[in-house]
């Protein structure tokens, strides 16, 4: 008897399979007489597919999960907005990370063990260098040639803002040219392949090869399914491992590898700032500023070893830490801000996590818009934006001034700060508008920064401060938000990390709103605690146990027709069986906790038992009550074609069985449909980007 609950599956013979696949538009004329709406089965007179009961079978774990694929090394790449980096390290030596190889170049007041994730192609679009050289180069181009040139920086945003990414999607360079998003990613990607494996072949002595070493790339939570699985494709694209070969390239998420490392942490390697406790000597009444400036300290003397030792022991505070603990990553980055809600689970201390990863684009970006919208406030928007194009190179130029000065930014700063206008915006700007940059100064109502003799706009302190503040407001803001949910109450601590995270203004910030609720951890290197973490978590992927769907997913099937329980547009009668059109199957719904590797399984019998190509549509939405795939926001992601030809024998049943299972919990979905009578399978990966 077949299962007649709520929830269904469309399927299609293999004539109408391109028709499936298509948007379901259909004109009056090819819809059956009662329809209301679009509907795929009915509009093709297909078969379709229906739950078999029971059809809710219980999840398991997937048996083949441990037995890991074994590798050499494993190589960590953060690519990041602002800037990017690699480490690694070897499994037989799992408690060494190695940093990467000091940069060349690098800039006053910034610290370089990562570089800046900009990239340069040359006129005829090929890769010609990334990070320092890139900038350096691109800056030396006399200002005709570098507009044939392809200049892109800060571009890992356009993956979290881009609403409908495709693998088409475009990038915009400096100069206003166009190119494909998915070859510079894989560009970049495919430079940190190179400089990685020439690291380590010289390390080893002889040729290290690509086969040998297990990647891991890290992404922020909050991005979306599609902006994760377009990372995969630019790797896969830039040779890190193959679709065949998926096992070698892990996607993690940049708190979850914060917190791996998190828990290694020893007294002596992180700042305590909340008023709770004094650790390490520092108390509430020391500021901010002189602990970190104590630590920053430490880091610069260290820096010349680039070898961490993550010692194989649980860390003081995390040894405080008992079952049931919670406490709050806060990853800020250059793009965004992610917030992620762990539990520990005893006794191994795995991760679990308890509250779906949210946050948005608060990142160290956010401070740089404000100083542009107060260029823009003295020198008028017409001006930068004909700068910018005209003259892109020393539009870098002024931003990497201002970067530098961004960083003595503190809350008790009173020297105002001096940022250097390039010779060709003082010579623009007169050419431009006719006037000296200082009579723009003296004009603009703007009073808290003045022009210096020496070609310098002087901002006071409260000006720099006030650049910081929407960016700050809005991650507090944000965080106030989160500690209001029940499961984030009773929070221990909170680790602020990421590059964002070494700005006094944020430290402060976040002490003062949350000193009173929970301690509040740095990390000493904390630009480099989810690298490091990245690399924990590469050597052993099964540390977070449990993660939270950011979707719900399903299928599209055939249910009996109920009467004054359906829609009577979604009613489809067939050979004399009224079936209810459209029903989304629901395997997992949003924000439901999944364990690692867990398989959720569903069987389904074709509608009509002659049917031998069974088509099985794979749907997700953001919203957790979903009825029928035609709800607004189901988006479909995924298609299973089992074709059955050649199969029908004396040893196939009449109602044939199809099992579909789903195996959620890495950051990747994999789909399998099985037809039980002669064990043919296919398999799919779930795909945002292609539908």
């Amino acid at each position: 008897m077949e299962s007649v609950g709520m929830y269904g599956l469309c399927g299609c013979t293999a004539k109408n399979k391109m028709r499936c696949d298509s948007r379901w538009e259909i004109t009056a004329s090819e819809a059956a007489p009662t329809s209301a709406y679009s509907s795929p089965a009915r509009s093709l007179g297909d078969t379709g597919i229906t739950p078999l009961s029971p059809s809710h079978i219980v999840n398991d774990a997937d048996p083949n999960v441990s037995e890991q694929q074994t590798f050499l090394v494993v190589v960590a790449v953060d690519f990041g907005t602002t800037s990017s980096g690699y480490a690694y390290s070897f499994a037989k030596e799992p408690e060494c990370i190695h940093v990467m190889r000091r940069w060349e170049g690098g800039d006053p007041g910034v610290s370089n063990q990562k570089t800046p994730t900009t990239i340069l192609l040359t006129p005829e679009r090929k890769f010609h260098s990334f990070g320092y050289a890139a900038r350096d180069f691109y800056h030396d181009l006399d200002p005709s040639e570098a507009k044939q040139w392809l200049y892109l920086e800060k571009f890992k945003m356009k993956l979290h803002t881009t609403g409908d990414l495709t693998m088409d999607t475009d990038l915009t360079a400096a100069n206003g040219k166009k190119v494909k998003a998915l070859e510079i990613f894989a560009f970049a990607l495919q430079y940190f392949k190179e400089q990685a494996l020439k690291e380590l072949s010289d390390q080893a002595g002889s040729e290290f090869e690509n086969s040998d070493v297990r990647w891991v790339i890290t992404v922020p939570a909050i991005w979306k399914q599609p902006a994760k699985q377009f990372m995969r494709q630019a790797a896969y694209q830039a040779g890190l491992a193959s679709p065949e070969n998926s096992e070698q390239l892990i996607i993690a998420l940049e708190p979850e590898a914060a917190s791996i490392y998190c828990r290694k942490l020893r007294l002596h390697q992180m700042i305590e700032l909340s008023s709770k406790a004094a650790v390490n000597g520092y108390s509430s009444s020391d500021t901010v500023g002189a602990g970190f400036a104590q630590a920053k300290e430490h880091i610069r003397r260290n820096r010349q070893s680039r070898t961490f030792l993550v010692e194989n022991v649980i860390g003081e505070i995390w040894s405080e830490l008992e079952e049931g603990d919670k406490y709050v990553v806060v990853d800020s980055g250059g793009g965004t801000v992610d917030l992620t809600v762990h539990q520990i689970r005893l006794p191994e201390g795995h991760l679990k996590e308890l509250y779906k990863a949210t946050g948005g684009p608060y990142g160290s970006l956010g401070v740089d818009y404000e100083f542009e919208k107060l260029l823009c406030k003295i020198f008028g928007e017409d001006f930068i934006e004909q700068f910018k194009i005209k003259r892109p190179a020393a539009w870098v130029d002024l931003m990497i001034a201002f970067e530098s000065r961004k960083r003595a930014a503190a809350p008790d700063r009173t020297n105002p700060l001096n940022i250097t206008l390039p010779f060709s915006f003082i010579d623009y700007y007169k050419k431009f508008r006719g006037h000296s940059v200082e009579h723009a100064l003296r004009k603009s109502n703007v009073d808290f920064v003045k022009w210096s003799s020496q070609g310098m706009l002087r901002m006071s302190p409260d000006a720099m401060n006030a650049l910081f503040k929407p960016t700050i407001d809005s991650i507090i803001e944000h965080l106030r938000d989160l500690f209001q949910k029940p499961e984030v109450s009773t929070v221990k601590f909170l680790f602020l990390v990421g590059g964002f995270a070494e700005a006094p203004l944020l430290q402060q910030a976040v002490q003062a709103a949350f000193g009173d609720k929970c301690r509040i951890i740095i990390p000493q290197d904390v630009g480099l605690t989810i690298l490091k973490g990245a690399v924990l978590f590469g050597l052993d992927p099964a540390v977070i146990k449990v993660r939270r769907s950011p979707l719900t997913y399903g299928v599209g099937v055939l249910n009996r027709y109920v009467e004054g329980k359906h829609p009577p547009e979604k009613l489809l009668v067939k050979d004399g069986t009224r079936w209810c059109t459209d029903v989304f199957d629901k395997f997992i719904s949003a924000d439901q906790s999944v364990a690692l590797g867990e398989l959720v399984k569903r069987s389904y019998t074709p509608a009509k038992p002659s049917q031998l190509v069974i088509v099985i549509n794979i749907y997700s939405s953001e919203l957790d009550d979903v009825s029928f795939i035609t709800d607004p926001g189901v988006k479909k992601c995924g298609t299973l074609r089992l074709d059955l030809t050649g199969t029908s024998g004396a040893a196939v049943p009449a109602r044939r069985e199809i099992q579909t299972l789903m195996q959620f919990g890495d950051t990747e979905i994999k789909a399998t449909a099985i037809d039980i009578a002669t064990s043919k399978s296919v398999k799919v990966g779930i795909d945002f980007l292609n539908y």
